[in-house]
């Protein structure tokens, strides 16, 4: 494999990884002491620079950190998700400090989503089992969506700002729509069992398989109605979210251990990436582009590389949003915060 830039984040153990929006050369890492089992956390904003990654900015928490999500509307300000239940908003340019907390969860906040088309709001979810949208501007939340179990990954949908996505460890995957009442179901429209085979009498049944807890999901960039989801089971699966009882699309298998993170390319339709905690992050063609018979079993996506430099957890993996369509950043538990180039893994693509 190709050479790749290397950082390494010491005393402290990786659990997220983002590109900035705004610049090519900008990342955030969101790390905790000891595993994030006990002890403070850090972020660090790292520049990549003709000499390497260079760290622009650190800031320390009192608690672990766990999740990370840039702003939309200020590309110096990034949000956080701590162990003990609160949001910090830091700006780069201030220093020590957040400029904004906001806590109202009861326990460990997991996951931070910030809106990419009104941009306006992000999300939230924890293990306290609600969701929750939040302006920066306020502390309060604006709305809790409650989702009854541990939630572990939240999203918005890239193309309405109104769809909201939630996984959790009762291994269901949740839509939400905040244009239905709250009266209905608190606006809850969609409700996919992740493990359970398709409901309509036609199809063909895949292999059984037991429920799991959904640690993962994310939203295709270019199929906005089609999700990806992984898990403890080690299987990714997609789902179109317009047939909710049709079982999985895609079923894409290889992992050892339980995925952890997942990305969809923000370059191509049919590709994403996945971290496990297998030690490994690995490249997927989903197989849309073969014509596929909803009527039959799912379609068995194709693993198109393997990426081990890591030599603990995979906790974090994302895609750079500018040139060529490819670089990808990875952060684990070994410390380290590794960028490469994932078209390094894949053959030549077909025309």
């Amino acid at each position: 494999m190709a050479a790749m830039l290397e950082f390494r984040t010491q005393g402290f153990n990786p659990y997220a990884v983002k590109y900035s929006p705004y610049y090519d050369s900008r990342i955030a890492v969101a790390s905790s002491a000891n595993f994030g089992i006990v002890g403070n956390g850090r972020v660090f904003a790292l520049g990549l620079t003709a000499q390497g990654v260079q760290v622009e900015k650190t800031f320390d928490t009192n608690d672990a950190l766990y999740d990370l999500a840039w702003s939309e509307i200020n590309e110096n300000q990034l949000v956080v998700a701590c162990g003990d239940g609160s949001l910090k908003l830091f700006d780069l340019g201030v220093d020590g400090f957040p400029v904004m907390n906001f806590h109202e969860h009861k326990r460990e906040t997991f996951s931070v989503c910030w809106n990419p088309v009104t941009k306006d709001t992000f999300l939230s979810s924890s293990w306290d089992g609600t969701v929750k949208l939040w302006s920066p501007t306020r502390s309060h939340s604006i709305k809790t969506l409650p989702i009854g179990n541990c939630t572990y990954s939240t999203s918005f949908c890239p193309a309405n700002p109104a769809l909201i996505s939630a996984v959790s460890s009762d291994s269901h995957l949740r839509i939400f729509d905040l244009r239905t009442p709250s009266s209905a179901k608190y606006h809850l429209t969609v409700n996919i069992p992740v493990h359970a085979p398709p409901t309509h009498p036609n199809a063909a049944l895949g292999p059984p398989s037991q429920p799991a807890e959904v640690l993962t999901h994310d939203w295709n960039k270019y199929r906005d109605t089609v999700i990806a989801t992984g898990g403890v089971d080690r299987v990714l699966r997609t789902f179109d979210i317009r047939n909710p009882g049709g079982g999985p699309v895609s079923i894409m298998q290889g992992h050892e251990y339980a995925v952890r993170r997942l990305a969809w390319s923000p370059h191509a339709s049919d590709t994403l990436i996945s971290a496990s905690y297998d030690m490994t992050v690995r490249l997927w063609n989903d197989g849309s582009a073969q014509a596929q018979n909803p009527a039959m079993a799912p379609g068995i996506g194709t693993q198109m590389g393997i990426m081990n430099r890591h030599t603990e957890f995979v906790t974090g993996v994302d895609w750079c949003l500018f040139g060529m369509g490819g670089w990808v950043a990875s952060v684990g538990w070994d410390e380290r915060v590794l960028l490469w180039d994932a078209n390094m893994l894949m053959g030549p693509r077909m025309p």
